[in-house]
Protein backbone atom coordinates (compact mmCIF):
# COMPACT_ATOMS: atom_id res chain seq x y z
CA UNK A 1 0.00 0.00 0.00
CA UNK A 2 1.29 3.42 -0.91
CA UNK A 3 1.75 6.04 1.70
CA UNK A 4 -0.99 8.59 2.04
CA UNK A 5 0.07 12.07 0.98
CA UNK A 6 0.77 14.41 3.85
CA UNK A 7 -2.00 16.87 4.55
CA UNK A 8 -1.07 20.50 3.93
CA UNK A 9 -0.22 22.38 7.12
CA UNK A 10 -3.14 24.10 8.75
CA UNK A 11 -3.24 27.84 9.22
CA UNK A 12 -2.56 27.40 12.93
CA UNK A 13 0.47 25.19 12.25
CA UNK A 14 1.90 27.83 9.92
CA UNK A 15 1.15 30.78 12.16
CA UNK A 16 1.09 29.14 15.60
CA UNK A 17 4.20 30.94 16.84
CA UNK A 18 2.82 34.23 15.58
CA UNK A 19 -0.49 33.73 17.39
CA UNK A 20 1.22 32.71 20.62
CA UNK A 21 3.68 35.59 20.45
CA UNK A 22 0.90 38.09 19.73
CA UNK A 23 -1.15 36.70 22.61
CA UNK A 24 1.69 37.03 25.11
CA UNK A 25 2.80 40.45 23.89
CA UNK A 26 -0.76 41.73 23.58
CA UNK A 27 -1.76 40.51 27.05
CA UNK A 28 1.24 42.14 28.76
CA UNK A 29 0.91 45.36 26.76
CA UNK A 30 -2.82 45.75 27.38
CA UNK A 31 -2.37 45.00 31.09
CA UNK A 32 0.30 47.72 31.33
CA UNK A 33 -1.72 50.27 29.33
CA UNK A 34 -4.93 49.75 31.30
CA UNK A 35 -3.22 49.35 34.68
CA UNK A 36 -5.37 52.02 36.42
CA UNK A 37 -8.50 50.11 35.40
CA UNK A 38 -7.20 46.71 36.53
CA UNK A 39 -6.18 47.58 40.08
CA UNK A 40 -7.59 49.91 42.74
CA UNK A 41 -4.26 50.38 44.51
CA UNK A 42 -1.63 53.09 44.25
CA UNK A 43 1.76 51.61 43.27
CA UNK A 44 3.50 54.01 45.68
CA UNK A 45 1.10 53.78 48.64
CA UNK A 46 2.59 52.29 51.82
CA UNK A 47 0.50 50.12 54.13
CA UNK A 48 2.25 49.09 57.35
CA UNK A 49 -0.67 46.81 58.25
CA UNK A 50 -0.14 44.64 55.17
CA UNK A 51 3.60 43.90 55.15
CA UNK A 52 4.67 40.79 53.19
CA UNK A 53 1.17 39.41 52.80
CA UNK A 54 0.99 36.27 50.63
CA UNK A 55 -1.17 36.18 47.49
CA UNK A 56 -4.85 36.43 48.29
CA UNK A 57 -8.10 37.64 46.70
CA UNK A 58 -7.37 41.10 48.17
CA UNK A 59 -3.78 41.21 46.91
CA UNK A 60 -3.50 38.86 43.93
CA UNK A 61 0.30 38.75 43.97
CA UNK A 62 0.77 39.59 47.65
CA UNK A 63 2.46 42.66 49.12
CA UNK A 64 6.08 43.70 49.53
CA UNK A 65 8.11 44.68 52.59
CA UNK A 66 6.46 48.14 52.60
CA UNK A 67 2.91 46.86 52.21
CA UNK A 68 2.59 47.87 48.54
CA UNK A 69 0.48 45.72 46.26
CA UNK A 70 2.82 43.65 44.07
CA UNK A 71 0.29 43.15 41.27
CA UNK A 72 -0.17 46.91 40.97
CA UNK A 73 3.55 47.59 40.94
CA UNK A 74 4.04 44.89 38.30
CA UNK A 75 1.45 46.48 36.03
CA UNK A 76 3.04 49.91 36.33
CA UNK A 77 6.51 48.37 36.08
CA UNK A 78 5.43 46.77 32.82
CA UNK A 79 4.82 50.25 31.43
CA UNK A 80 8.43 51.16 32.23
CA UNK A 81 9.92 48.00 30.76
CA UNK A 82 7.89 48.16 27.54
CA UNK A 83 8.58 51.87 27.12
CA UNK A 84 12.31 51.25 27.48
CA UNK A 85 12.11 48.43 24.94
CA UNK A 86 10.30 50.46 22.29
CA UNK A 87 12.26 53.69 22.68
CA UNK A 88 15.67 52.00 22.89
CA UNK A 89 14.94 49.87 19.83
CA UNK A 90 13.62 52.92 17.99
CA UNK A 91 16.90 54.74 18.62
CA UNK A 92 19.08 51.77 17.65
CA UNK A 93 17.01 51.04 14.53
CA UNK A 94 17.18 54.65 13.34
CA UNK A 95 20.96 54.75 13.77
CA UNK A 96 21.42 51.36 12.15
CA UNK A 97 19.22 52.27 9.18
CA UNK A 98 21.09 55.50 8.45
CA UNK A 99 24.56 54.00 8.79
CA UNK A 100 23.69 50.75 6.99
CA UNK A 101 22.10 52.53 4.04
CA UNK A 102 25.00 54.97 3.80
CA UNK A 103 27.67 52.27 3.97
CA UNK A 104 25.95 49.97 1.50
CA UNK A 105 24.98 52.63 -1.02
CA UNK A 106 28.21 54.62 -1.24
CA UNK A 107 30.69 51.79 -0.56
CA UNK A 108 34.40 52.47 -0.79
CA UNK A 109 35.96 54.59 1.94
CA UNK A 110 32.60 55.48 3.48
CA UNK A 111 31.76 51.79 3.83
CA UNK A 112 35.18 51.03 5.33
CA UNK A 113 34.93 53.76 7.97
CA UNK A 114 31.41 52.82 9.05
CA UNK A 115 31.99 49.07 9.13
CA UNK A 116 35.27 49.38 11.01
CA UNK A 117 33.34 51.44 13.55
CA UNK A 118 30.84 48.59 13.76
CA UNK A 119 33.69 46.12 14.31
CA UNK A 120 35.11 48.25 17.12
CA UNK A 121 31.72 48.45 18.84
CA UNK A 122 31.26 44.69 18.52
CA UNK A 123 34.59 44.09 20.26
CA UNK A 124 33.00 45.13 23.56
CA UNK A 125 30.38 42.89 25.21
CA UNK A 126 27.25 45.01 24.95
CA UNK A 127 26.07 44.63 28.54
CA UNK A 128 29.45 45.56 30.00
CA UNK A 129 29.67 48.49 27.61
CA UNK A 130 26.29 49.69 28.86
CA UNK A 131 27.43 49.23 32.46
CA UNK A 132 30.55 51.27 31.78
CA UNK A 133 28.56 54.12 30.25
CA UNK A 134 25.84 54.07 32.93
CA UNK A 135 28.53 54.30 35.62
CA UNK A 136 29.33 57.83 34.42
CA UNK A 137 25.71 58.95 34.18
CA UNK A 138 22.95 59.49 36.67
CA UNK A 139 20.75 56.37 36.87
CA UNK A 140 17.35 57.04 35.37
CA UNK A 141 14.86 55.96 32.75
CA UNK A 142 15.89 58.45 30.06
CA UNK A 143 19.59 57.64 30.34
CA UNK A 144 18.88 53.92 30.18
CA UNK A 145 16.87 54.23 26.95
CA UNK A 146 19.50 56.43 25.31
CA UNK A 147 22.44 54.24 26.34
CA UNK A 148 20.78 50.99 25.24
CA UNK A 149 19.80 52.57 21.93
CA UNK A 150 23.26 53.97 21.22
CA UNK A 151 25.01 50.69 22.05
CA UNK A 152 22.83 48.21 20.14
CA UNK A 153 22.58 49.53 16.56
CA UNK A 154 25.38 47.42 15.06
CA UNK A 155 23.29 44.42 14.08
CA UNK A 156 20.75 46.57 12.26
CA UNK A 157 23.53 48.42 10.42
CA UNK A 158 25.05 45.16 9.18
CA UNK A 159 21.68 43.80 8.06
CA UNK A 160 20.75 46.97 6.18
CA UNK A 161 24.20 47.27 4.59
CA UNK A 162 23.99 43.70 3.27
CA UNK A 163 20.55 44.31 1.79
CA UNK A 164 21.65 47.65 0.30
CA UNK A 165 24.69 46.11 -1.36
CA UNK A 166 22.35 43.67 -3.10
CA UNK A 167 19.71 46.23 -4.03
CA UNK A 168 21.85 49.11 -5.28
CA UNK A 169 22.69 47.26 -8.51
CA UNK A 170 19.09 46.39 -9.33
CA UNK A 171 17.53 47.81 -12.49
CA UNK A 172 14.99 49.99 -10.67
CA UNK A 173 17.76 51.69 -8.70
CA UNK A 174 19.84 52.29 -11.83
CA UNK A 175 16.79 53.66 -13.62
CA UNK A 176 16.15 56.06 -10.77
CA UNK A 177 19.75 57.28 -11.00
CA UNK A 178 19.38 57.88 -14.73
CA UNK A 179 16.22 59.83 -14.04
CA UNK A 180 18.25 62.22 -11.90
CA UNK A 181 17.18 61.10 -8.41
CA UNK A 182 19.65 61.92 -5.64
CA UNK A 183 21.16 59.39 -3.21
CA UNK A 184 18.85 60.32 -0.32
CA UNK A 185 15.73 59.90 -2.43
CA UNK A 186 16.94 56.60 -3.87
CA UNK A 187 17.78 55.21 -0.46
CA UNK A 188 14.50 56.40 1.09
CA UNK A 189 12.05 55.46 -1.68
CA UNK A 190 13.65 52.50 -3.44
CA UNK A 191 16.16 50.72 -1.23
CA UNK A 192 14.70 51.11 2.26
CA UNK A 193 11.22 49.68 1.50
CA UNK A 194 12.85 46.59 0.00
CA UNK A 195 15.29 46.16 2.90
CA UNK A 196 12.85 46.68 5.76
CA UNK A 197 11.85 43.02 6.36
CA UNK A 198 14.97 41.91 8.27
CA UNK A 199 14.89 45.21 10.15
CA UNK A 200 11.37 44.49 11.44
CA UNK A 201 12.45 41.06 12.64
CA UNK A 202 15.58 42.47 14.27
CA UNK A 203 13.59 45.25 15.97
CA UNK A 204 11.08 42.78 17.38
CA UNK A 205 13.83 40.62 18.83
CA UNK A 206 15.62 43.77 20.00
CA UNK A 207 12.68 44.78 22.19
CA UNK A 208 13.09 41.54 24.13
CA UNK A 209 16.80 42.21 24.53
CA UNK A 210 16.23 45.79 25.70
CA UNK A 211 13.71 44.64 28.31
CA UNK A 212 16.23 42.13 29.64
CA UNK A 213 18.98 44.76 29.78
CA UNK A 214 16.74 47.27 31.59
CA UNK A 215 15.66 44.60 34.08
CA UNK A 216 19.27 43.62 34.70
CA UNK A 217 20.36 47.22 35.24
CA UNK A 218 17.44 47.90 37.59
CA UNK A 219 18.20 44.70 39.49
CA UNK A 220 21.77 45.93 39.98
CA UNK A 221 20.52 49.33 41.16
CA UNK A 222 21.75 51.17 38.05
CA UNK A 223 18.42 51.45 36.27
CA UNK A 224 15.02 52.73 37.32
CA UNK A 225 15.35 54.03 40.86
CA UNK A 226 12.91 53.31 43.71
CA UNK A 227 10.16 54.09 44.47
CA UNK A 228 9.39 53.95 40.74
CA UNK A 229 8.49 50.35 39.90
CA UNK A 230 10.16 48.23 37.24
CA UNK A 231 10.41 44.48 36.93
CA UNK A 232 14.12 44.61 37.65
CA UNK A 233 13.92 46.48 40.94
CA UNK A 234 10.94 44.33 41.98
CA UNK A 235 13.25 41.34 41.62
CA UNK A 236 15.89 43.17 43.64
CA UNK A 237 13.37 43.80 46.43
CA UNK A 238 12.36 40.14 46.42
CA UNK A 239 15.95 38.96 46.69
CA UNK A 240 16.21 40.26 50.25
CA UNK A 241 13.23 38.21 51.51
CA UNK A 242 13.31 35.28 49.11
CA UNK A 243 12.96 32.60 51.78
CA UNK A 244 9.93 34.09 53.51
CA UNK A 245 8.24 35.87 50.57
CA UNK A 246 9.10 34.04 47.32
CA UNK A 247 6.19 35.66 45.49
CA UNK A 248 8.12 38.92 45.35
CA UNK A 249 10.58 37.28 42.95
CA UNK A 250 8.42 34.68 41.24
CA UNK A 251 5.83 37.00 39.72
CA UNK A 252 8.20 39.66 38.30
CA UNK A 253 10.44 36.89 37.01
CA UNK A 254 7.49 35.26 35.25
CA UNK A 255 6.49 38.61 33.75
CA UNK A 256 9.98 39.08 32.29
CA UNK A 257 10.05 35.49 31.05
CA UNK A 258 6.67 35.62 29.31
CA UNK A 259 7.26 39.05 27.78
CA UNK A 260 10.68 38.17 26.40
CA UNK A 261 9.36 34.82 25.18
CA UNK A 262 6.46 36.58 23.46
CA UNK A 263 8.70 38.99 21.56
CA UNK A 264 11.13 36.22 20.62
CA UNK A 265 8.31 34.05 19.28
CA UNK A 266 6.87 37.02 17.42
CA UNK A 267 10.26 37.81 15.86
CA UNK A 268 10.83 34.21 14.79
CA UNK A 269 7.34 34.00 13.31
CA UNK A 270 7.79 37.25 11.37
CA UNK A 271 11.08 35.97 9.99
CA UNK A 272 9.47 32.70 8.83
CA UNK A 273 6.50 34.51 7.26
CA UNK A 274 8.20 37.49 5.67
CA UNK A 275 11.45 35.95 4.44
CA UNK A 276 10.76 34.49 0.97
CA UNK A 277 13.85 32.28 1.20
CA UNK A 278 12.22 30.32 4.03
CA UNK A 279 8.95 29.73 2.19
CA UNK A 280 8.44 26.30 0.75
Amino acid sequence: MGKKPLAPPTKFQRYGLLYLGLFLVGTVSLAAIFAPLLTPYDPYALNVDQLLQPPSPTHLFGTDALGRDVFTRMLYGGRVSLWVGFVAVGISTAIGLVLGLTAGYFGGLVDEIIMRGVDVMLCFPSFFLILAVIAFLEPGLTNIMIVIGFTSWMGVARLVRAETLSLRKRDFVQASKLAGAGPVRIMATHILPNAITPVLVSATLGIAGAILVESSLSFLGLGVQPPDPSWGNLLMDGKEVLEIAPWLSVFPGMAILLTVLGYNLLGEALRDILDPRLKQ
